[in-house]
């Protein structure tokens, strides 16, 4: 992280630095220091792998940022006119506070291909990303390369990007459109058009996006209720979109009586459909590790065996794309994710402990700890806390799983035959009825958004505050204590807010 978002120099100092501390600490260890117990032996051990395969980062992310620094591209002045060949990675994501219409802004990710500059053609790599107005940037598909004329900019952010591209015309197919995108293309077509013919506006909008991430046809308005409400992860392919489809199909191969092979085949070949269909960019590949890892700590209980398999997955996955390491959206992945293996079964083990049912206890469980640790990282990017997402994600967390298997059921027969697929959206209907009010009625209570002090100091006086909380738990004394708190703020608070919404 350091090397991508501070330069290459800083990535080869960290690496030394981490470098001479695992030989000290292996000089340590030698000496016999750590021999004393065997437990002391383990952390000196663990303490020595994680410093090497962070300075392996470290040395890796510097090698990659230098060749970002050193780039052909990065030589053209700014502001000069490029001609620029690129392939999508994603689709094009709108800036919603651009307005609407033909004027609406447009950024797209991309890798480039080749640019010519004075009549010289370089044919190079790189990311980079594109910022157009027009409702043509808005239908590119990941995958068809595009060519078309644009002046160069710094990158707006340090993610392994080499520039920021302003187009001064209009994109130009410049290939054929691989045959997985086009598939993929055309199921969530036929989805958005099915939802479309069955289910009201706001709810046709919102289900592709709950599906397949697909947010083209999300209104504004229910974009912002969901974000003000805490249920803004819901409109993009998260791990829980995994686990759900994963967890159905192993339940169909159960029913079935399939042996363990024909089982895992079947959820191996489910998981890559739908990775094709959810477009597989570094962010549903993301998910797609994210899910299986939580799918595989809920389905075996095995808790010690989910934590390295979640570590195994962030190590490959910066080993593959070292730009996450920057990215706000796979550290809120990953934390929700250690949440769910670490915290929300002690907490859940602990409130059944206490006289609650097993179903509400995971619900509040989850809901909790996901909110909490993600909270330092909200803060630090946005300045707010959202007081209502615990108990708007306990609300719609039975209507999820429903909403999903049934939205990608769809996605599947529409694109044989559109009467059943309509027929089984029908069924959607009271589910993401449910889903929209909570989240409008949630994002309408008084004082539903906090706003709080942002940025690095925000977030790390967040995160501070969270560690002391969890910490707190742990001590039986400080816990009832924390939980009585808790409990009188939110009754206190719960029936005002009702009453001033009402």
């Amino acid at each position: 992280m350091s090397a991508v978002a501070a330069g290459w120099l800083t990535g080869i100092v960290v690496a030394v630095a981490l470098t001479l501390v695992a030989l000290v600490s292996w000089a340590l260890l030698w000496a016999g220091i750590a021999h004393r117990s065997e437990r002391n032996r383990v952390v000196a051990t663990t303490i020595i792998g994680a410093v090497v395969l962070g300075a392996g980062f470290a040395l890796a992310g510097a090698w990659r940022e230098h060749q970002v620094s050193v780039h052909p591209l990065r030589a053209v002045p700014d502001e000069v006119t490029v001609h620029v060949v690129i392939t999508p990675s994603d689709d094009p994501k709108p800036v919603r506070s651009s307005g609407s219409g033909a004027g609406r802004l447009w950024v797209v990710r991309a890798g480039l291909r080749e640019f010519r500059y004075r009549d010289e053609v370089v044919r190079a790599g790189g990311s980079v990303v594109v910022l157009a107005a027009g409702r043509r940037w808005g239908e590119l598909l990941p995958g068809q390369p595009i060519e078309f004329r644009a002046r160069t900019a710094p990158p707006r952010q340090h993610d392994l990007t080499v520039v920021t591209l302003r187009p001064v015309g209009p994109p130009a197919a410049a290939g054929p459109l691989p045959w997985w995108q086009a598939l993929a293309a055309g199921v969530r077509a036929d989805l958005a058009a099915v939802a479309r013919s069955t289910l009201a506006p706001d709810a046709a909008g919102l289900l592709p996006a709950l599906v397949v991430g697909d947010t083209s046809g999300l209104p504004d308005r229910v974009h912002e209720d969901f974000v003000a409400s805490g249920l803004q992860h819901l409109c993009v392919v998260s791990g829980a979109n995994f686990s759900v489809l994963l967890t159905a199909v192993l339940a169909l191969t159960r029913v079935l009586t399939c042996g363990p092979g024909l089982s895992f085949c079947a959820t191996a070949t489910a998981l890559i459909f739908f990775v094709v269909i959810a477009r597989p960019d570094p962010s549903v590949l993301r998910a797609a590790a994210m899910g299986s890892v939580t799918l595989l700590a809920l389905l075996t209980g095995r808790r010690k065996h989910a934590l390295p398999a979640l570590c195994a997955a962030v190590i490959g996955l910066l080993v593959l794309w070292p730009a996450l390491a920057v990215q706000a959206g796979f550290a809120l992945s990953v934390l929700a994710t250690g949440a769910l293996l670490l915290l929300a079964p002690s907490w859940a083990d602990y409130l059944r402990a206490h006289g609650w049912w097993r179903l509400p206890a995971e619900l509040v469980a989850v809901a909790a700890a996901a909110f909490i640790v993600t909270t330092p990282i909200t803060i630090a990017l946005s300045g707010k806390v959202s007081m209502v997402a615990v108990v708007a994600n306990i609300l719609v967390a039975p209507v999820i799983a429903p909403i999903t298997v049934l939205g990608a059921t769809a996605a599947v027969v529409s694109t044989c035959w559109y009467p059943p697929a309509e027929l089984i959206l029908h069924l959607t209907g009271p589910p993401l009825w449910w889903l929209l009010t909570v989240a409008t009625e949630a994002a309408a209570l008084p004082g539903a958004v906090l706003t709080v002090p942002g940025g690095s100091p925000g977030g790390l006086f967040a995160a501070c505050a969270v560690a002391v909380g969890i910490a707190a738990l742990r001590v039986a004394g400080l816990r009832r204590y924390l939980v009585a708190t808790a409990l009188g703020v939110g009754a206190a608070c719960l029936p005002l807010l009702l009453w001033l919404h009402w």
